[in-house]
Order: C-alpha cells, then structure tokens, then sequence
C-alpha cells in the first residue's frame, strides 16, 4: 500500500499581509510590486517548483471599518485587504506554470450561481484543470453594502444559501456532458446539442435556467474549498469540502477537528479521502534554533497592536474600541457578528486568562495559528509529527516574510519532507483533484 502523502497550500492575498500583520514591515518583504504581475508569476513558480498542491487567494470585498468606526486603522497600519481581484490574476499565474493548483475566495453571498458556474469553469479550461472555489457565506455587514444590500441574513438563511448557490453551480458544470463540443469541421458539426440541457435549478432563495455557455471543463467542476468553523459552518463543509481550510491553535485542537469532520462526512455518504484538512501554521526558518528565535521575535515586534483590534473587529464584524482592552477576552458577550470566528480566537487564548489587548496583539501576529519556529529539521520533524498522527492531512502555509519563507521553506524543508517519503517528489496526476486522490 502506497505511503500517505502530505499536501501543501500557499495562502495568499494581494495587499500587505496574509496572517502575520507585520510581515509588510520586514525590509525582506517585497511591497513595490503589490499591483504588479510578475509578484504573482514569480511567487507560482516558487510554489510549483517545491510541489506544492496549489495556492489559494482570501479576499475581501471593501475595507474593513468596524473599529471606531473608520478603516483608518487599517489602511494606515496595512492590515488584511484585497487590492486586486484574485480572479484576474489566477490565469497570469497559470501561464507560467503546469501542475499548481489555483484557487480564489468567492462569496457564495453576493454572486449569482451562472456568474460562479461560468468563471470558474473558464479558468478550470484555461489552466488545464487546476481550478479551485474557495466557498464562504459571507458575514461582513461593509461587503453586504458595497452589493447593494442593507445587512447580510443570518447564519442559518446565508448556509441555505450558501447549498443552494452550489447545487445550482453544480447543475449548470453538468448541463454540458463529456463530449459535447465536437469541432467536426468535415461533418459540419460544432457541438452536439443533445449532449447540452437545461439547468431548470429552482431552490428557495435561488433559480437559475441554463445551460452553461461554457463546454464541461477537464475537472467537470473545480474543487470546493471551504473554512467554516461554526457548527454549520462544518455541516455545509462536510457536504461539499474537498478541502477543508481550518485554523487550530495546537495538535489536539487539530485531532478533534479532524475526526469530527470526518465523521460528519460519512452523514452525506462521503469517504474520508475524499477532502484533506489542512490547518493553517506560520513557518519562522534559521540556520540554528537561536537564529530563527531570533527571526520570529523580529518579525513578530513589527506587529501593531492597534491593527490587531481593528482585525478582530473585522473578523468578527463587531466593534471591538467599545470594549477595555483590559477586559478578559472570554467576558466578551456576542450576539451579532461572526459567531465561528470569534469562537477560533477565544479557543486559541482561553487557556492563557489573555486579556482583549493582549490577544489581539497574539491574533496581528499570526491570528493565532501555529507558529513553527526553528531549523529546517526542526520544522520537518513537527509538521511530520502532525500529519502522522491524523491531526490533518497537511497543511497551509501563510508568510512571515513574502516571497521568502515560501523560497525557503521550498529549498530546506520541502526536501526533507520528500526523503521521509511524505511528500510527493513529482506531481502524479494531471488536475489539481487528481494530485489531492493521490
């Protein structure tokens, strides 16, 4: 039986800062080239080389300005923003690359399932089947405005929604059978129509007629990512997740989540292998153990605490300057907002008593995911450890320093991964779906 085997996403974003809000400040990190389209060329080379699986872009639709009420904090501390629209970079950054896989963030919210059906199965052709949805069910009230919409719906009517803006996408990939385009020049025959129906998709909050304008793409559909911690938030990912993005704070964290997942899969007749769960962790690198201590206490001291609350608030979409930054983080009483996420940050500080100020300093450095500090060794041994003992089934990797961490987490730990026999040497499969079976 063959060996199990590691995956690896980059998470990226196209302003200043991934998870690690002072990432940015570092005099290592590239910044002048934010808008340019040789950053995203050049960081999907580095990626392919070191065999990842894919990269995956997080986006957000405005600026978050829940904190006293202004985005001031956050354009002037460069917090988490999206400056350009993932979508348009993803075929740049296929053209320069085979095998890496290439996902966006798409709010199933806002966006009507013809739009999503057809720009993803676009991009699933232009890149020869490496295509990835990254699905959230939007909560911020500021991306509700800038659609034209007065407040986002709650939990439960944004993951109906949600079901059904993916049934619908899904009708609409199947609306073209395998086959279909025919390009028969001689024969006069350009696509054959009995191979093409209609969608007729109508749920409660969705309808859509069909078919499809674009031809059944290599993967048929691209693959469905997803990161709800909620309880819903799971049930919908256990439904659709081929990959599942999660923020955990430590190996039992990561153990409970995984096998609640993957239980909660097996209720809509669906194996286990049939999505990886990948933690996020921060990766700090020395040549000795002293130097990358003193790497990470570095970077870690370029971290504004004010940005941390101004991050929180927009995670949550609550306004966090109405409380005292010395009141105990598991205090905080909340009704609206984010429940999920607020739930992963007080789980990654309940066992601490950290004061609100506190953990929002922890949460700009690395909103509290894992940050694995030490020798490429060090580091090789740890993630292996957790891949071993069914915590996940590999990992997402966010920069300290961009591009970095990524040039060298490829160069020093990527080939111990491969000599323990962990990780994959070359790309097995053709499609992104193909190389996360393998």
């Amino acid at each position: 039986m063959a060996q199990r085997q590691m995956h690896l996403l980059a998470f990226l974003m196209t302003g200043p800062t991934c998870h690690h809000h002072g990432s940015w400040r570092h005099p290592e990190t590239d910044v002048e080239d934010l808008l340019s389209p040789t950053r995203y060329e050049h960081i999907a080379r580095v990626l392919e080389a070191g065999r990842f699986d894919g990269l995956f872009f997080a986006d957000i639709l405005g600026l978050y300005d829940y904190y006293n009420n202004s985005f001031a904090t956050m354009l002037n501390c460069g917090g988490q923003m999206s400056l350009l629209d993932p979508m348009l970079l993803l075929p740049i950054m296929a053209r320069v690359t085979q095998h890496l896989g290439l996902g966006a963030t798409i709010s199933s919210s806002f966006y009507p399932p013809y739009h999503l059906a057809r720009s993803l199965a676009t991009l699933d052709h232009l890149s020869g089947g490496r295509a990835a949805w990254n699905v959230v069910a939007s909560t911020a009230g500021l991306e509700a405005r800038n659609f034209g919409l007065d407040e986002i719906p709650g939990r439960v009517a944004r993951y109906e929604r949600a079901d059904e803006v993916l049934e619908a996408c899904c009708a609409l990939w199947d609306s073209w059978e395998e086959g279909a385009l025919l390009l028969d020049k001689a024969g006069g025959r350009f696509a054959d129509p009995a191979k093409v129906k209609y969608a007729n998709y109508a749920g409660k909050w969705i309808k859509t007629r069909g078919p499809l304008t674009v031809p059944r793409s290599p993967q048929g559909r691209p693959v469905i990512m997803q990161a709800g911690s909620s309880e819903r938030g799971r049930m919908f990912g256990a439904r659709w997740g081929e990959i599942i993005f999660t923020l955990q704070h430590r190996k039992t964290d990561m153990q409970v989540f995984y096998e609640d997942i993957k239980t909660r899969m097996s209720g809509f007749g669906r194996p286990p292998e049939d999505c990886v769960i990948l933690p996020s962790i921060d990766v700090v690198i020395g040549e000795t153990e002293s130097i990358a201590q003193e790497r990470a206490a570095y970077v870690n001291d370029l971290v504004d605490p004010q940005v941390g609350m101004a991050q929180i608030s927009g995670h949550i979409g609550v306004d966090l300057s109405r409380y005292a930054v010395d009141q105990p983080l598991a205090d905080i009483e909340l009704e609206e907002g984010s429940r999920g996420s607020f739930d992963v940050i007080l789980q990654g500080t309940k066992s601490e008593g950290l004061t609100l100020g506190e953990a929002a300093k922890r949460f700009a450095t690395s909103e509290l995911c894992p940050q694995l500090v030490g020798t490429a060794e060090m580091i090789a041994d740890q993630l292996t450890d957790l891949f071993e003992s069914r915590a996940c089934d590999g990992f997402v990797l966010t920069p300290t320093v961009f591009p970095g961490m990524f040039e060298q987490f490829c160069k020093s730990v990527v080939p111990l991964l491969q000599r323990r026999g962990v990780f994959r040497r070359e790309y097995a499969g053709k499609t992104l779906r193909d190389n996360l079976r393998q």
